[in-house]
């Protein structure tokens, strides 16, 4: 007698079992692997802090100093100075590419060039070249400020290309003033002047009150157009004072960590951050801002110039937390200014160290009363020059010779 003999295959049911377990082992790892490669990313940018660090250091054992905020060449009569100079408009960064691995570019930008991005198009300098150290940063020819440096970007930041011109995710630390921290009160050449243009016909004369209201301001590891500064000026100490901090740059209009607000009440700014700030807000969607703002767009936007010294492109304050609102009370180059550190990471942002050391500081960091008035002169508000820092931990951080004293980890 033959049996016959038949191969039982899966039913239905058992089918979509094994499926539904195959969805959910992928559930679960998915998440798992996207935490690693978060992980990743975020030391790979903790490395790219450490590396400018390094090259801090290496600059101040070189120069006897550390590269200036808002530096660079100036002319007081050139009527053409935005292509014969910068306009004393570099940025910190612009110094440390020969000790970041960028000697290439170093060496296009301290010597005389006639190499343009378009083939064939004639540079804006006189005789037809551009001049040591660059033009002004609108000047889009000039390839330099076109580069992109890879160890000045987060890979966590998803945004990359026009309209920026070089972007960067890593800050000067101006401190926790509102008032002319972003030119330091300096004009172009270094004079305290409420003109920050400086004048073209003669050499401007030093107003008092704005040496006065700048001196008070600028309290940060970082003073704009200030012309020499070295470690020693850091009184409360290089590992307990902020050099740097990473900025998320401009890449979704309205979102707050990376779009800046201008135009608001510079008044309010200084009497009150955290109020203007959350006058910003989208109280419906917290991680957005207001429709029917004036923000800034294109090239100017956050981070969106490595080489630009100015305020919106490079610098951030320790006012308010990480991921918090950006506020000009003008364009690029307001007198007031609230900036905060930011990035694409979860949770916060990393800074770095005035010693070198990178850590990592969550947006829930300790940040005082953000509702006091920032520090300024002497001038009866309840503020005074030299005050220890009214935002907590967070601005004690960010200025340095304050005399406040960090009594843990953070």
């Amino acid at each position: 007698m033959v049996r016959s003999r038949f191969n039982r295959g899966f039913t239905l049911v058992e089918l979509l079992v094994v499926i539904a377990i195959i969805g959910v082992l992928v559930g679960l790892l998915l998440p798992a692997v996207q935490a690693a490669r978060e992980a990743a990313r975020r030391m790979s940018c903790s490395n790219n802090f450490k590396q400018i660090g390094l090259a801090m250091h290496n600059y101040h054992a070189a120069f006897d100093q550390y590269p200036a905020q808002m530096g660079g060449t100036h002319s007081q009569g050139a009527a053409d100075r935005d292509d014969d100079t910068n306009r004393r408009r570099l940025s910190f960064l612009v110094g440390l590419t020969p000790f970041m691995e960028q000697q290439a570019l170093w060496e296009q930008i301290s010597n005389p060039s006639v190499e343009t991005v378009t083939p064939g198009a004639t540079p804006g300098g006189t005789g037809g070249r551009w001049h040591p150290m660059g033009p002004v940063f609108d000047r889009t020819e000039y390839r330099p400020w076109v580069t992109e440096i890879p160890g000045l970007r987060c890979p966590s930041d998803p945004f990359t290309g026009l309209p920026a011109l070089g972007r960067t995710n890593y800050a000067a630390n101006v401190g926790d003033g509102v008032d002319r921290v972003g030119t330091g009160g300096h004009n172009e050449m270094s004079v305290h002047q409420s003109n920050t243009n400086g004048l073209l016909t003669a050499t401007p004369a030093t107003e008092d009150w704005v040496a006065t209201r700048s001196r008070a301001a600028n309290r940060g590891f970082f003073w704009a157009r200030k012309t020499k500064m070295q470690f020693r000026d850091i009184l409360d100490g290089l590992a307990n004072t902020v050099a740097c901090g990473e900025i998320a740059t401009c890449g979704q209009i309205r979102q707050v960590k990376g779009t800046i607000v201008r135009g608001r009440s510079g008044a309010n700014m200084k009497t009150d951050p955290k109020a203007t700030a959350d006058l910003v807000r989208d109280p419906a969607r917290p991680q957005f801002l207001l429709t029917g703002l004036s923000y800034y767009e294109g090239s100017y936007a956050r981070g969106t110039r490595w080489a630009e010294g100015r305020e919106s492109s490079t610098s951030f304050q320790t006012i308010l937390p990480p991921n918090s609102p950006n506020i000009l009370s003008g364009d690029a180059q307001a007198n007031e200014t609230i900036l905060s550190a930011g990035s694409y990471h979860q949770g916060g942002a990393h800074i770095l160290m005035g010693d070198g050391a990178v850590k990592f500081i969550t947006d829930s960091i300790e940040a005082g009363d953000g509702n006091h008035r920032a520090p300024e002169r002497d001038g009866g508000e309840g503020v005074t020059a030299g005050m220890q820092s009214p935002f907590g931990l967070w601005g004690s951080l960010g200025t340095r010779a304050s005399k406040e004293v960090v009594k843990s980890e953070f």
